[in-house]
């Protein structure tokens, strides 16, 4: 009976233990399993860092491009292009991770169509004027244009229009190229700090209480920008009054260098 006792209670004891061990073991399969999918999300995202290396070289702080610098490093663009096009914004990345993305390459494939013809005085010179209605830009299984980028995926899946601020169109009136790849963790002070100072930069917008002179972007893109004065109240220093008078500059289609 006592032997029976304490085969009992060995067998009670090496069960506890076990199940003890099972338990041990499910924080660890969960670590494991959040892990792989982690790691597997990461992989999915492109870094930037190759085309923000070529920024900060080749560009200088108001945004004009050593273009003939930079066709000596032209094949770290196409490499970075080509992590571009074989990788494609995917369903799990946040809205800040997808506009990076596309902002950064609607810089750089521009840059690219530029260098594809350097020397040249003007982005209009190319393809009769047309070059941003030309399909080229080969992104995994779709062929887009400069146009399609700009106004059927950010115009109209991320409404912020603010976006006119990060991308450039390589002429002097564009607002000018930043010298730095846009990311997501900085993506909000930056178009914050962009469009700031485009807008009260004298060059591009000429801002007094009663009358503007703006650039023509914002009569281009007018429905963008919902109510313009209140607008350029919110980041110019000097306000407009609600009966104040719009007029639009000239764009300077000069190639910005």
């Amino acid at each position: 009976m006592l032997c029976l006792v304490i085969s009992t209670t060995i067998l009670a004891n090496i069960a506890f233990k076990e199940q003890i061990a099972a338990m041990a073991k499910v924080p660890a399969l969960l670590f494991f399993s959040f892990f792989i999918s982690f790691n597997s999300f990461s992989q999915n995202l492109i870094s930037h860092s190759i085309w923000d290396g070529l920024l900060k070289e080749y560009v200088s702080q108001n945004g004009n491009v050593n273009y003939k610098g930079l066709k000596k490093s032209e094949a770290k663009l196409d490499e970075y292009l080509s992590k571009l096009s074989t990788n494609a914004p995917k369903n799990n990345w946040s809205k800040t991770e997808k506009l990076a993305y596309w902002i950064n390459a609607y810089n750089a494939f521009t840059i690219k169509r530029i260098l594809k013809a350097y020397p040249l005085n003007s982005i209009t010179k190319l393809d009769n004027g047309k070059t941003w209605d030309v399909k080229w830009i080969k992104i995994e299984n779709n062929t887009y244009s400069l146009n399609d980028i700009e106004n059927t995926i950010l115009r109209t899946e991320f409404k912020e229009p603010r976006i006119h601020f990060a991308i450039n169109c390589a002429a002097k009136s564009c607002p000018p190229l930043y010298n730095r790849a846009w990311t997501a963790a900085n993506m909000e002070s930056d178009l914050e700090l962009r469009t700031r100072s485009f807008i009260q930069n004298p060059v591009y917008n000429s801002v007094e209480a009663n009358k503007a002179g703006l650039s023509k972007l914002f009569d281009w893109y007018k429905t963008d920008f919902g109510d313009l004065i209140s607008f350029i109240n919110k980041y110019s220093k000097l306000k407009l009054t609600t009966k104040a008078t719009i007029s639009y500059k000239e764009y300077n289609w000069s190639l910005n260098e």
